[in-house]
């Protein structure tokens, strides 16, 4: 891996990644396809369209339903989504959290819990993580974590995050031992380590330092936008960031709002996920540069508009034909009609445009920062976005 550092403005930085899939321009939001395909029917090809640079699966979800195993026979996850581009790969650490009421039991060892599909016994620890992410063959493999609520109390909290710590260290091992083997699927696989502690800023400190000393391939902030307030996660972004190794990507997880995104680009994060623009589209919510706005609403019943005028999505100006002309888009009136009809193209409609909205909007990011005006860009575009419904 190469990271360059290629523009500054303040903390806010801009940075050109090579990995062994590609280059990877940073700030980046990575496209959430948590089985290996994004929710709303989108293919390979429509995220190559609308200038996706990093396509996020996850480690617990592959695992489960269809399996590393088979995704390893088939020659890899970009293989088997016929994706050629950078993927990362969560580590399944988040299930522990979120897959709280199946029994879970974390043990120093790993942790025990019930498969969400059929109910069945599962054991995920490091090495687990590892060997079946390697087994994916992504290009950024995730550290396994225990993410603990946001409000948890310290005594929680401060034995869950040194656990966490000695986790990172036999994920290191094992990722080292898998690299050395002939067979192993990507021999380049780089690591990103997350830092946790809740909204306790001494430990959050203390744990960047500790894994700040390891010298990982990128690191992460974990834990946030699990229940706290963004005024409370800008907080601890404030007192943690400066304790990362800037020359290093930062990783913010599961973040998030496009106002998120502009406030924390601005404490230095590189990359960004999120299944709001999936999710959201998926029930007619859209973002424009004029806000939010709901498709379903009657106000657009009759409204021959693209979602948002001159944006340049496949939604809203079509598909751009041989000769530079667009083939011509779809009208909020007609999505609206398809959201009400229950037409899956409805939804696929709202999640391909909301995708492009981030995309650009992080190219967007980029060209401010490399031109030294972010800040203005910044306010500028928090002030229209809040003009939503």
């Amino acid at each position: 891996m190469r990271y360059e550092i290629v523009a500054e403005e303040g903390r806010a930085k801009s940075a050109h990644m090579e990995t062994v899939h590609g280059v990877i321009e940073t700030p980046v939001f990575m496209n959430v396809g948590t089985a290996a395909a994004i929710k709303g029917g989108l293919s390979s090809d429509d995220l190559e369209e609308i200038g996706t640079q990093v396509e996020l699966s996850n480690t617990y979800h592959l695992h489960v339903r269809t399996g590393e195993k088979l995704i390893r026979e088939l020659g890899g996850l970009h293989r088997f989504m016929n994706w050629k581009r950078p993927i990362l790969t969560d580590s399944g650490g988040f299930q522990v959290f979120s897959l709280s009421g199946t029994g879970r039991k974390i043990t120093e060892e790993g942790v025990y819990f019930r498969s969400h599909i059929d109910g069945r016994r599962i054991f995920m620890g490091p090495e687990e993580s590892i060997r079946i992410q390697s087994m994916l063959g992504s290009t950024i493999a995730m550290a396994f974590d225990e993410c603990p609520p946001a409000l948890s109390e310290r005594d929680y909290i401060e034995p869950s995050v040194e656990r966490t710590t000695r986790w990172l260290l036999r994920c290191m091992e094992e990722l080292k031992r898998l690299r050395s083997l002939p067979d192993t699927l990507n021999k380049e696989q780089l690591l990103f380590g997350i830092n946790q502690g809740g909204i306790l800023g001494d430990i959050r400190i203390r744990h960047a330092e500790e894994i700040s000393a390891l010298d990982l391939d990128g690191y992460a902030v974990g834990g946030l936008a699990v229940g706290e307030s963004h005024e409370e996660m800008y907080r601890i972004l404030d007192l943690v960031l400066p304790h990362l190794p800037r020359e290093k990507p930062s990783y913010l997880m599961g973040v998030g709002t496009p106002e998120n995104i502009l406030e924390t680009v601005e404490r230095g994060i590189d990359f960004f996920d999120c299944v709001y623009p999936t999710r959201n589209g998926r029930h007619g919510n859209v973002y424009t540069h004029q806000g939010k706005r709901n498709l379903l609403n009657l106000r657009y019943e009759k409204d021959h508009r693209p979602i948002e005028e001159g944006c340049l999505c496949p939604v809203c100006a079509g598909r751009r034909r041989e000769d530079g002309s667009r083939s011509g888009g779809y009208s909020r009136a007609y999505i609206r009609h398809l959201l009400k009809a229950k037409e899956l193209l409805g939804l696929r409609l709202c999640v391909l445009h909301n995708l492009y909205f981030y995309n650009r909007l992080m190219e967007e990011i980029r060209e401010s920062i490399r031109s030294g005006s972010f800040r203005d860009f910044k306010e500028k575009t928090l002030r229209s976005l809040s003009e939503g419904d």
